[in-house]
C-alpha cells in the first residue's frame, strides 16, 4: 500500500458534515438500494447509542475521491451516508410537525435551522431551493433535493424503484423517531442528533484518482472489506463518454445495455468477466492491473461505446461456461463444461471464449474436453501452479487473435507440452492422492469413483444420483472390529482415493463401520464392479491393500484421462 497516497483516519459523522465540505454520488454510481432490513439495523445501531450511551459506534469504511479536500465523490459508503441524512431530515420532520402544533414554535424554529445547516446544508427560505452537503446520482438527486431535503409534500408517484426506496426510508425514519425518541420534545430531538453526530464514526480512505481508489477496493477486498470494483469501473466509463459531449438519449441506452449485462452476470463477478474478456483478445492482466490497464486503454467515447457492444455480445458465452445446462452446450459439452465446474477451474475461459468464436464447433468441442483433461491432471491430482496454467492459455490467446494458430490441434499439442503432466508424474500423484469426502471434494471423489467405474463395467451412471453413495472400506471412524487399525499411523489412509468405493444407498447404510469380512460380503453382490473387486481380490484390508489398490486405480486414470 506504500505506493498509494493516502492515509486512512477516523472522523465522527459531526466532523464528516461540516466545514463546507460537499459530497457527490458520482452520477452513475448505483442508485439507493437499502430497504427495510438494512434501516432496521441501522436503527437498533442508533437506539443502543441513544439509549445506552454506548462508546463510538464504527459504520464501516467510506471511500471518497477528492482533488481539492473540499468537494468529495464518495465511491463507497453512499448507502450509509444518504440514510444518515434521511435520518436527520427525519428529525427535522418532527421539528417542523411541533412548529404546526404551536409547540415551542420559536425554539424548534432555530433547532430546525441550525440542525439543517449542519448536517444538511443552507435551504433558501424564498425559493425552498437547497444548496445540499450531499448530492445523489442522476436517478435519485432530483426527489432528494426537491421533495426530501426541503421537507415539502412527497410525490404521490415516484419515478422509479430507487426513488420510492427513498420516500419509503424517510417516512419509516419518521415514524421511528416520534415512536421511539421524542413526541414533543424539540430539545430531546436536537439532543438525539448531536448524540449520534458525535458517536457514530467512519474510517475514511480519501484518494485523488480512480486508479488509487481501485487499489484501495482491491486491498480492502483482500482484507474481506467487500467494496463494489465494479460500481468504480462503471463510474470511470460513464465519465468518459459524460465528458465527451455525449446526449441524454446514448448515455441512457448504454446505461440499460450495462444494466442488462450486470443482470445477466447473476451471481459471477463483473470485474471476472471483465478480465476474462479481455484476457481473451489482449496479453495476460493481472486482476490488480485490471483497472489501471482498462483506464489506460479506454480513453475516448467510441472505445468506451466498442468495449460495452463487445462485453454485451460476450457475456451470454461467459456465463453459459460455468452452467453446464445451458442451451448453447450440446450433450458432450454439457460433460465437459460440467466438469471444468466439478473442479472449480475457470483459467480456460479465456481461451474457450476466443475459440468459440473463431472455430467450428466440432473443433471447439475438442479443445474443451483438452482443457477438461489437463485441468485434471494439472489442478486436481497433481496440484499444480494456476498462474502458470493461466499464462500458457493467454499465450495462445495471442497467438489466435494474431492468425498464428489456426488449427486445434496445434493448440492441443501446445496444452499438452506445457500444462498436461506426463503420466509418470500423473500416477506418482494420483497414488499418493487424498480427498475428504465432504464439500466440493465430495463431488470430485464421485467423479473419479464413477469415471473408473465406467472404465471397469462399462456402464454409465449417473454420479449425481443420491442412491449412489462413496463407501469407507476402512470406516472414518472405526471401531473394535477393527483391531490392527493404528490412529496415528491409519488414519490418513481413510480418505485415500485406494480406500473409496460406491455402494448403492440402502447397503452402505446397513454395513456402517461393521468389520471388512462382513463387509466383503456385502460387496460381492455389488453392482459396481470396482466393489466386487475388492470382494474377490482381498481377504483383508489394512494400509498396504489401500496403496496397492490405489495403484491400480492410477493405471486405469492414465489411460481415462488421457489426450491423444
Amino acid at each position: 500500500m506504500a505506493n498509494i497516497n493516502f492515509i486512512p483516519f477516523n472522523k465522527k459523522f459531526r466532523e464528516l458534515m461540516g466545514n463546507g465540505i460537499i459530497y457527490t454520488v458520482p452520477m452513475f454510481q448505483r442508485d439507493y438500494s437499502w430497504t427495510e432490513t438494512e434501516w432496521d439495523d441501522l436503527w437498533q445501531d442508533i437506539l443502543e447509542i441513544y439509549r445506552e450511551s454506548e462508546s463510538d459506534h464504527f459504520m464501516s469504511y467510506l471511500v471518497l475521491k477528492s482533488d481539492d479536500n473540499k468537494n468529495y465523490e464518495i465511491i463507497d459508503g453512499q448507502q450509509r451516508i444518504a440514510t444518515l441524512s434521511l435520518i436527520v431530515l427525519a428529525v427535522l420532520k418532527n421539528l417542523q410537525e411541533l412548529q404546526l402544533q404551536e409547540i415551542d414554535v420559536e425554539k424548534n424554529k432555530i433547532r430546525l435551522e441550525q440542525l439543517r445547516n449542519s448536517y444538511i446544508g443552507y435551504l433558501d427560505p424564498a425559493t425552498l431551493i437547497s444548496s445540499s452537503k450531499l448530492k445523489l446520482n442522476k436517478h435519485n438527486d432530483y426527489l432528494y433535493q426537491n421533495s426530501i431535503v426541503p421537507l415539502v409534500n412527497l410525490p404521490k408517484k415516484s419515478r422509479n424503484a430507487s426513488d420510492q426506496l427513498i420516500i419509503d426510508a424517510f417516512k419509516w425514519f419518521t415514524e421511528k423517531v416520534t415512536r421511539d425518541i421524542s413526541i414533543k420534545d424539540g430539545a430531546e430531538l436536537a439532543r438525539f442528533i448531536g448524540l449520534i453526530a458525535d458517536k457514530l464514526f467512519f474510517t475514511v480512505i480519501s484518494v485523488t484518482d480512480e486508479l488509487n481508489a481501485y487499489k484501495v477496493f482491491e486491498t480492502l477486498n483482500a482484507r474481506g472489506v467487500r467494496l463494489s470494483t465494479t460500481d468504480l469501473l462503471k463510474n470511470y466509463l460513464f465519465r468518459v463518454i459524460s465528458s465527451q459531449g455525449t446526449d441524454e438519449i446514448e448515455i441512457n441506452k448504454i446505461e440499460e445495455r450495462w444494466e442488462m449485462i450486470i443482470s445477466k452476470l447473476s451471481g459471477e463477478k463483473f470485474p471476472d468477466f471483465l478480465r476474462a474478456y479481455w484476457n481473451s483478445r489482449y496479453k495476460i492482466i493481472r486482476k490488480t492491473n485490471l483497472f489501471k490497464t482498462i483506464s489506460s486503454t479506454i480513453k475516448d467515447k467510441k472505445n468506451v461505446f466498442d468495449l460495452i457492444r463487445e462485453l454485451d455480445d460476450n457475456v451470454d458465452l461467459y456465463t453459459a461456461l460455468s452452467n453446464p445446462e445451458d442451451k448453447l452446450w450440446t450433450k458432450d459439452q454439457k460433460q465437459y463444461i460440467e466438469e471444468l465446474k466439478t473442479f472449480k477451474i475457470s483459467q480456460p475461459y479465456s481461451l474457450l471464449m476466443i475459440a468459440h468464436i473463431k472455430f467450428k464447433e466440432k473443433d471447439f468441442e475438442k479443445l474443451l474436453r483438452a482443457c477438461s483433461i489437463a485441468s485434471f491432471r494439472y489442478n486436481v491430482i497433481c496440484g499444480l501452479n494456476p498462474n502458470i496454467m493461466e499464462i500458457v492459455y493467454n499465450d495462445i490467446v495471442v497467438k489466435i487473435v494474431a492468425g498464428e494458430l489456426t488449427k486445434i490441434s496445434d493448440i492441443i499439442s501446445i496444452l499438452k507440452g506445457k500444462i498436461y503432466p506426463e503420466d509418470n508424474i500423473f500416477k506418482e500423484a494420483f497414488v499418493e492422492k487424498e480427498l475428504k469426502t465432504t464439500g466440493r471434494n465430495k463431488k470430485i471423489v464421485r467423479y473419479i469413483l464413477f469415471a473408473i467405474e465406467k472404465q471397469l463395467s462399462h456402464i454409465h451412471y449417473d454420479s449425481k444420483s443420491e442412491k449412489h453413495t462413496i463407501e469407507h472400506v476402512l470406516p472414518e471412524s472405526p471401531k473394535d472390529n477393527w483391531p490392527d487399525f493404528n490412529e496415528n499411523r491409519d488414519s490418513s489412509f481413510i480418505y485415500r482415493l485406494g480406500n473409496l468405493t460406491l455402494l448403492l444407498d440402502k447397503p452402505n447404510r446397513k454395513i456402517e463401520n461393521k468389520g471388512f469380512n462382513e463387509k466383503r460380503e456385502i460387496y460381492k453382490d455389488s453392482e459396481f464392479q470396482m466393489t466386487k473387486n475388492i470382494a474377490e481380490n482381498n481377504s483383508s484390508w489394512d494400509i498396504s491393500r489401500i496403496s496397492s489398490r490405489q495403484k491400480e486405480m492410477a493405471q486405469l486414470a492414465a489411460s481415462i484421462w488421457s489426450l491423444p
